[in-house]
């Protein structure tokens, strides 16, 4: 299975041009994906540079055999009534069992710029795999304190789904074909996205703490690129490689987070450092 991660600055590369059509094709010329996580995407915010318009619509019209799925971290009215929407998007061919929509922590920090965070979750059935959860994040850019709270919430949603795994709720006689029909729960999950974070940062330790559930060994969520290349050898830069409106300095932030099960199933990861399409860098995994 392969999954594609990228922050896509809502289609704008560095030249300021708007295309999710760009973003598509480069994405394809990375890898013949089976899942494409895609951050900052925009519908109605025609005020943005570009006038990105409905953006889902149009990734949907570029991805024929694929069912979309977009959370929207904001939701609301401009003062004409016309609604915009920014948040993530997941795209996928594979069999799709649940999709959830996860609001992230968002506490006031008045020193700070913010914007409300989402985590948008798809319970897969993949062939290669079994069951398992593809979760895609942004987390805030300018708040330490509103991140650190953001990255301890997703990890408790790890554990959630984890202990559900474990310990499903009880069926109801003739529930199927109703809201308490029963759910596929996994303990095998893959968490990706801009984290807007360097692996230095307090949140991305929190993010990766052990947890134990009643009678089972430890787990714990694993950066996929320190399972495949170790300690010693740095992340590739994501962002601010080529467009330093944020930053004179490259730095890594866009990461894939494995659960145990996963971890050793990985095959490769890597990062395109060619494309210009955005600020960001794709981020490719493969899993068999």
């Amino acid at each position: 299975m392969k999954l594609i991660t990228w922050n896509t600055q809502w289609c704008r590369g560095v030249d300021g041009t708007v295309s999710p059509q760009r973003i598509v094709e480069a994405a394809r010329a990375m890898a013949d994906f089976d899942v494409l996580c895609l951050q900052e995407i925009a519908s109605g915010f025609d005020a943005m540079p570009g006038a990105p318009g409905d953006q889902p619509a149009q990734l949907q019209a570029l991805l024929p055999g694929f069912s979309l799925f977009f959370g929207a971290a904001v939701d609301e009215f401009d003062a004409q009534g016309r609604r915009m929407r920014f948040g993530n998007l997941i795209a996928t061919r594979l069999p799709v069992a649940r999709v959830q929509h996860h609001p992230l922590p968002w506490p006031p920090d008045p020193a700070a710029t913010s914007m409300p965070r989402i985590c948008t979750s798809l319970t897969l059935a993949c062939p290669e795999l079994g069951t398992l959860r593809v979760m895609t994040t942004h987390l805030e850019y300018y708040s330490a304190s509103q991140r650190m709270a953001q990255a301890a919430a997703l990890r408790a949603l790890h554990i959630e789904a984890c202990a559900q795994a474990a310990s499903p709720p009880l069926p109801l006689p003739d529930d199927v074909g109703t809201p308490f029909q029963p759910k596929p729960h996994t303990a095998q999950a893959m968490l990706c996205g801009d984290f807007n974070m360097a692996a230095s940062d307090p949140a991305y330790a929190a993010l990766l703490q052990p947890f134990e559930l009643a009678g089972s060994a430890p787990q714990r969520l694993h950066d996929a690129w320190r399972v495949a290349h170790g300690d010693s050898t740095p992340h590739p830069p994501t962002f601010r490689l080529y467009d330093h409106t944020y930053g004179p300095v490259p730095m890594a932030c866009d990461f894939v987070f494995l659960s145990d099960a996963l971890a050793p199933r990985l095959r490769r990861i890597e990062v395109d450092l060619a494309t210009q399409a955005s600020d960001h860098q794709p981020v490719l995994v493969e899993l068999a």
